[in-house]
């Protein structure tokens, strides 16, 4: 049902409501029926009103329906009106409203389903990965959600920026210079000269070579960095080891055809003063302690949900890790972002009621619940029916460019969205591999490219479909694809609300299996010119709106397979 029908009908439903029960407002939903045979929309408007009104729910609902189906401008919407179970009241649309969606998909193309501008500002800060590493399929996880999310809500009216946070400071860091060092001095990694906590990845030898032949790396928001070749200066390997995996991640973001606005780095807030002036203001504002040598920040009384108060500065020196979160949110705010989502892993749970508290303690006006969280679970990698867990180029890890390597980047997109992020997920690169149904993007895929083989039979211009009479879809598999097509833009707009990108993936298969349904039960090329253009204009309808949910997910829509 179009947003512009739902309108209409909730609006007669108010002025019957108005009618019979004057005093009342209640809410009005309108829902499709989990039972397809039920109708098409459904409210429960008249058990809301029961009580208030003392009256028999299922007489009030039969007063509502008679005051719908006496008006005359629902004629053209409205065909019936049951009345179900305690008071229920499930409306049928016309042929006539569910066609109405082609009109709307020829006029609109790739726009259909977006909403005007709003001047809102969204910042999505994700992937955000330590420098010290190639991006792995928990990284690749968060690009696939935090990329379709930023176009959901750019297809919302916002304004959306992409952020990727560096976590260039701290022990990881260190570890990776001496890392680099141990294998520029010639120590294996097997050796037990290798620092404990060294990394083992074939990545550090490079890195090691590229030192010693003095060579200049560049990551895509930096100045150039020109190896030393000093083996004993440890900032100096530092700085390039650092520099070196920026652009090899750089690499890895460009392989998953993936574009940031913008570059953070945690360094920056210590260099800046922001940590400090942080600190600073929530001592003042008398929201910190001091104890067992530590300062403490009283999160359980700041309203954030956490169960006991957090360490800021530890006892040997040194802020806690959320610390610098909280100064990097204070960035956001002040640079506009009044809405932002950061996307990470279940691990960080432990860490939103305390940038929350943090925030709130700060007292500059921002929302207790910013920012907003998506926490995604891991990511189990399998082949031939067995776990993959070793990379040789990263050691210990399946890199997001192996899976784009092995399955392409379609198939990553889409099997890393189209489950809910918080669930586990086993990606199998056999299925992802597969032409058959059970490949969900093939499955799409293919739909979209059989819909382009038949308009190419046809050989109709896209004038000759605008101007179909689509008042010949009638059939039972035209309706269900018809409404279909009219859920679209509705279900974009939940998405966005839900921060939900696998509603996007489940509707796409639902939609694939409502046209490759409809082109098994209804020929396209018939004898009858009209029907024949009128379903054409179907198919061209469906292969839009595939399109243009495809693109959602940064997943493309081919013509041809």
């Amino acid at each position: 049902m179009l947003a512009q029908q739902q309108q209409q009908l909730s609006a007669c439903i108010q002025a019957a409501v108005q009618s019979l029960v004057p005093d009342a407002n209640p809410s009005i939903v309108l829902e499709r029926p989990k039972v397809a045979a039920h109708g098409d929309v459904a409210t429960n408007v008249a058990m809301q009103l029961a009580r208030p009104a003392k009256r028999n729910p299922r007489e009030l609902a039969q007063s509502i329906v008679d005051f719908i189906l006496a008006d005359a401008s629902m004629k053209d919407l409205i065909s019936s009106a049951e009345i179900a179970g305690p008071g229920f009241i499930n409306f049928r649309l016309t042929p006539a409203a569910h066609q109405a969606v082609l009109p709307e998909v020829f006029t609109q193309g790739n726009a259909f389903g977006n909403q005007p501008a709003t001047q809102q500002k969204l910042m999505v800060e994700f992937v955000s990965a330590n420098p010290t590493g190639p991006l792995h399929v928990g990284h690749a996880r968060q690009a696939a959600l935090g990329d379709a999310l930023c176009r959901l809500f750019s297809s919302q009216g916002f304004e959306v920026s992409r952020e990727f946070y560096y976590n260039d400071a701290g022990n990881q860091i260190d570890n990776l210079a001496i890392s680099v060092q141990a294998r520029a001095q010639g120590i294996a990694p097997d050796s037990p000269e290798f620092p404990a906590d060294g990394y083992k990845g074939d990545y550090i030898m490079d890195i090691a070579r590229a030192f010693l032949a003095k060579e200049t790396v560049s990551a895509a928001d930096g100045e150039p960095v020109t190896a030393s070749g000093d083996i004993q200066n440890l900032d100096d390997i530092r700085r390039f080891a650092v520099t070196y995996l920026r652009h090899e991640q750089d690499l890895d973001l460009k392989a998953f055809n993936l574009v940031f606005d913008n570059y953070y780095l945690e360094s920056s807030l210590y260099t800046d003063g922001r940590v400090d002036a942080v600190v600073k203001a929530l001592t003042e504002a008398g929201h910190t302690y001091e104890a067992d040598g530590a300062l403490w920040l009283r999160t359980t009384e700041l309203n954030t949900g956490d169960d006991k108060d957090r360490v800021m500065r530890k006892r040997e020196g040194g802020y806690t890790y959320f610390v610098p979160d909280v100064a990097y949110h204070v960035s956001k705010w002040e640079r506009g972002f009044h809405h932002a989502i950061n996307i990470q892993g279940t691990d960080h749970h432990g860490t939103i009621a305390r940038v929350r508290a943090g925030l709130q303690g700060l007292n500059m006006g921002i929302p207790a619940d910013y920012p907003a969280y998506v926490l995604h679970s891991m990511v189990k990698v399998m082949r031939g029916g067995e776990e993959v867990k070793i990379s040789k180029r990263a050691g210990s890890y399946v890199t997001l460019r192996d899976l784009v390597d092995w399955v392409g980047l379609d198939a990553v997109r889409f099997f890393l969205v189209q489950r809910r992020a918080d669930s586990d997920f086993v990606f199998d690169i056999d299925l992802a591999l597969s032409k058959s149904e059970e490949n969900p993007v093939y499955y799409i895929q293919y739909a979209h490219a059989r819909a382009h083989s038949v308009l190419k039979q046809t050989a109709l211009s896209k004038q000759a479909l605008a101007e179909a009479d689509f008042s010949l879809l009638t059939a039972p598999s035209e309706i269900k694809l018809l409404q279909r097509l009219a859920e679209y833009p509705a279900m974009l707009s939940q998405a966005a609300k839900d921060l939900a990108a696998h509603q996007v993936a489940f509707w796409l298969r639902d939609c694939a299996a409502d046209f490759h349904a409809w082109y098994n039960n209804e020929r396209v090329m018939v004898e009858n010119t009209a029907l024949k253009t009128a379903r054409a204009a179907l198919t061209a309808a469906t292969a839009q709106v595939i399109a243009n949910g495809l693109d959602k997910l940064g997943v493309s829509a081919p013509k041809t397979m």
